[in-house]
């Protein structure tokens, strides 16, 4: 396919760009660690290096009280922008553009000095704000002005305001936190001044061959958000105000509605920027779960917007423009959406980086280079773990054979391709496969490891990716016909009866109760089951969702006391615990399993007989490792390295299996 919109040049005024690929603006954690900015210097150059149009950086604060949290990064003086010079010669140096984002966090920030419109405490901040007075208002103003000119200063091609996401300019602008009586508040007049305010000093401060982008709010997905024709009102007042493009932003931080999770469909917010495109004449951005170049060129060619924004698939793949210009998508490292080291870290406080590309955000630590002494190398499964591995081991050089039992590659990631919401995964496997014949790796599929392997392959080091097979728990009657393991369900082997009970609550059972009960996701499902207004008749863009029709009656049950879900990730466990409530399923803990037989699973309930009558009971109890490939090979005297499951079993854990699986193969 070619991608001939995508890669048609672009006008924004004081930048001309070869193509329509706007890298989006993500916190990564290196704003704020020690020698930071020399790697975000080659962060943000390597994207440059993989042709993406125009880069805007992380959320930088105009001032203290608009820090994200304590000593976290800001633009407020000069001292500071000579910092990020660094960043911006590399970008340039590499042939790219960059726009720094100035965002004040306000109620949203987590330390003492947060200050809003209002002082409404936010429901993800312990912090109460202050509300600022109308000096502070004009304070806050120059300081947003002082941080564009730092940011020229600092080499930057531009800046983006950000307007969007629940955050201080976005506080002001909604009657949700903006309680305000005097000139700051009130009508969409009063609560717009700010924002407009801060673009005309701006531009004035930075004069006019100096990108503005503003990130607007243009579905806040919350109670008290603006209508449409407010945000319409804001769009028109911000561009007269100075502002060359309108970046969209789709809900805030407190919404109970998933927005770039991978139960979200792709591309599934274009219609709302389509919608301003009829109302406005410069440039617009679309955003969110925007993950493959085909995508990408769909909104365009339908002229659903003017650009599209990728800040998570340039974590997954930052040669993505270059790989599709040169018609080499399925070359392509995809964004899978699950949040488990992007944003899973960030709100964890830890430095961002990606499941399937752990080099991003450390691209010194994981380079790569050639072998000086090329070894045959013999790498067991392929699953994530093994796939890293082998093609990581190739590509520096070594003769690498990768075995799988089964007859196809992908291992766990081909039963998460089957849950509702996570058929991207399917995305990693392709990609594997492709990397596989491009690094020249030996795939043999169908080939179960036996000793005459190990013993007459003359191996010089063997990787051992696969050993790990379900946990069966101790319970009377395990043997039992309704019984049944969580991959025989994922596999289609079995199909489990109208009344379900789960044994687990990990992630895997998790996952095979939204596959018992939920038909796969769709636009039009999506926006029903979470009470998106595609209307847009109602303020915010929220209406009643519509009630769930689950296709089985499921119950989990699990033995600790904890909270159901407790280890999914932070920026996604709330969507898959809700998800599940909306389906009518029960997770019941303190269960000690007392036996099965035909009446169902018998447990005790606080040491209390309970009856759990199922059709099918299905076993999601984790994992245990088998270690009989590691023995055999040791004691043929081989060099054996364990990855992924076969080193660690427990829940499944893809982000460690890929990064382990590519270090082994950088260390050989």
């Amino acid at each position: 396919m070619t991608y001939s919109h995508l890669f048609s040049p672009i006008d924004l005024g004081p930048l001309q760009l070869p193509n329509r690929i706007l890298m989006g603006s993500m916190h990564t954690g290196l704003e704020e660690a020690r020698n930071g900015f020399e790697r975000l210097a080659r962060f943000y150059a390597t994207r440059a290096e993989g042709e993406v149009g125009l880069i805007v950086t992380g959320g930088i604060a105009p001032n203290r009280q608009g820090w994200l949290s304590p000593f976290a990064a800001k633009m407020s003086s000069s001292s500071e922008a000579r910092k990020h010079r660094v960043i911006t010669r590399a970008v340039h140096d590499a042939g790219g553009k960059i726009a720094m984002q100035i965002l004040h966090a306000g109620r949203y920030g987590y330390h003492p000095f947060v200050v809003a419109p209002t002082n409404l405490k936010s429901p993800i901040s312990p912090f109460k704000p202050f509300a600022l007075s109308e000096r502070g208002i004009r304070t806050t103003i120059n300081d947003f002005a002082r941080s564009a000119a730092l940011a020229r200063e600092a080499g930057y091609d531009g800046i983006e305001v950000m307007g969007s996401e629940g955050y201080l300019i976005n506080q002001f602008t909604v009657p949700r936190t903006n309680k305000r009586t005097d000139d700051w508040g009130g009508d969409i007049h009063g609560r717009i001044r700010f924002p407009v305010e801060i673009i005309r000093a701006i531009r004035e401060k930075v004069g006019p061959d100096f990108l503005i982008i503003y990130r607007l709010s243009m579905l806040d997905l919350v109670e008290g958000g603006n209508t449409w024709e407010e945000v319409v009102i804001q769009a028109k007042a911000v561009r007269d105000a100075g502002v060359h493009v309108i970046n969209t932003g789709i809900g805030w931080h407190e919404a109970r509605v998933p927005t770039i999770a991978s139960v979200v469909p792709r591309g599934a917010y274009s219609w709302v920027t389509a919608r301003m495109k009829q109302e406005i004449d410069i440039p617009l951005v679309a955003v969110n779960r925007i993950n493959t170049p085909d995508v990408a060129e769909g909104i365009l060619a339908r002229g659903e917007a003017d650009m599209v924004s990728m800040a998570r698939p340039l974590l997954a793949d930052p040669d993505l423009p270059r790989k599709a210009r040169q018609n080499r998508a399925q070359s392509i490292n995809t964004c899978i959406a699950c949040n488990q080291a992007c944003l899973d870290h960030i709100f964890e406080n830890k430095e961002a980086s990606c499941l399937v590309n752990p080099a991003a955000c450390r691209e010194e630590e994981f380079a790569l280079r050639p072998v000086h002494s090329r070894k045959k190398v013999l790498v067991i499964g392929a699953g994530p773990a093994g796939m890293a591995a082998a093609v990581t081991a190739a590509e520096r050089g070594h003769e690498v054979h990768l075995y799988e039992q089964s007859a196809e590659i992908g291992g766990q990631f081909r039963l998460a391709m089957q849950v509702p919401g996570k058929a991207d995964y399917a995305e990693t496997i392709r990609y594997y496969q492709q990397r596989i014949t491009e690094t020249g790796v030996h795939l043999h599929t169908g080939v179960a490891v036996d000793e005459r392997i190990l013993a007459e392959g003359s191996w010089q080091s063997v990787i051992v990716a696969a050993g790990v097979r379900p946990r069966i728990p101790e319970i009377a009657g395990m043997d039992h016909p309704s019984v049944l393991i969580y991959d025989q369900v994922l596999r289609g082997e079995v199909i489990p009866g109208a009344k379900v009970v789960i044994i687990g609550a990990g992630g895997i059972a998790v996952d095979v109760a939204t596959f018992l009960t939920t038909n796969a996701a769709t636009s039009a499902t999506y926006q029903q089951e979470w009470g998106i207004d595609r209307g847009l008749e109602h303020p915010g863009g929220l209406q009643p969702a519509e009630e769930a029709r689950p296709l089985r009656e499921v119950t989990i049950l699990y033995r600790s006391s904890g909270k159901f879900g407790a280890g999914l990730g932070k920026t996604t466990g709330w969507v898959h615990r809700l998800h599940l409530k909306k389906m009518g399923v029960q997770a019941i803990g303190n269960t000690e399993y007392v036996r099965i037989d035909e009446e169902g699973l018998h447990t005790l309930q606080k040491g209390r007989p309970a009856l759990y009558p199922a059709d099918h009971i299905v076993v999601c109890a984790g994992q245990v490792r088998q270690n009989e490939l590691a023995d055999m090979a040791r004691a043929v005297g081989l060099d054996v390295h364990l990855v992924g499951g076969a080193r660690l079993a427990g829940e499944l854990d893809a982000k460690r299996a890929i990064e382990e699986g590519t270090r082994i193969g950088m260390a050989l």
